[in-house]
């Protein structure tokens, strides 16, 4: 399996701690920011919509969004350059222009846009980090939101200012809102990784706390059967 040097980097540090020191990483703490909704919100009733989200490796990510109700599929890939630089290798030069990102589809029906938003920086990752997330550096790791309609747009802009205003993180927001252009789904290897590699040690360290987040301070949009790439291919 391929990864990105920072990656790498980080687990077989990580693993070697866990050998020579005996260092448990079972229960690492994230950093986590209890957050208000959004002021404004979406008012869809019916049909599926598609909202892309940027926030570092985007295994949390999609770990997280893959166990939020309501949703119907979360894909990692790639977004923001061209579509012959979108492969793994080639984004983690940080030279594309493409972010690691991941596509939700979701049922406004059942969770909106804004309580997406409102997991996403509250749990998912940290807005205040430019080009960076925990271990991982590079624009491809930045803190991005691609939008796909206006109302999006005003929700995720609207929402940003507010949670600025009101000092909630102790540095702005930096998270840039973009309208989405061309998404491609990464490689099947990265797809579920959460899931499928729950002892790997970077997932151990920097993503399953996410998840315990996301159960804690989210229950009633907590599920605990993720809903997988694999399952829908299949």
């Amino acid at each position: 399996m391929s990864m990105s040097s920072h990656r790498k980097s980080f687990a077989a540090l990580l693993a070697a701690a866990v050998v020579l020191l005996g260092v448990s990483v079972a229960g690492a703490a994230e950093e986590v920011v209890v957050i208000p909704p959004p002021d404004i919100d979406e008012t869809a009733t019916s049909g599926t919509e598609t909202a892309i989200f940027a926030g570092g490796c985007f295994w949390g990510v999609q770990g997280v969004f893959q166990h939020v109700k309501g949703v119907e599929s979360a894909v990692s890939g790639y977004t923001g350059g061209e579509a012959k630089t979108a492969q793994y290798e080639t984004v983690s030069t940080g030279s594309t222009g493409h972010a690691e990102a991941v596509e939700v589809r979701f049922d406004p029906k059942k969770i909106s846009y804004g309580r997406l938003l409102q997991i996403f920086f509250s749990v998912a990752h940290n807005p205040t980090q430019l080009n960076f997330q925990g271990p991982d550096r590079g624009t491809q790791y930045r803190s991005a939101l691609f939008v796909s309609n206006p109302q999006q747009r005003k929700v995720a802009e609207r929402y940003i200012n507010q949670l600025d205003k009101a000092h909630v993180f102790q540095q702005p927001i930096v998270t840039k809102v973009s309208d989405a252009a061309g998404f491609y789904p990464a490689e099947d290897y990265h797809q579920d990784f959460l899931t499928l590699n729950p002892t790997y040690p970077y997932i151990v360290y920097n993503d399953l706390p996410k998840i315990e987040n996301l159960k804690s301070l989210f229950p009633a949009d907590y599920r605990s059967e993720p809903v997988l790439v694999g399952k829908i291919k299949g």
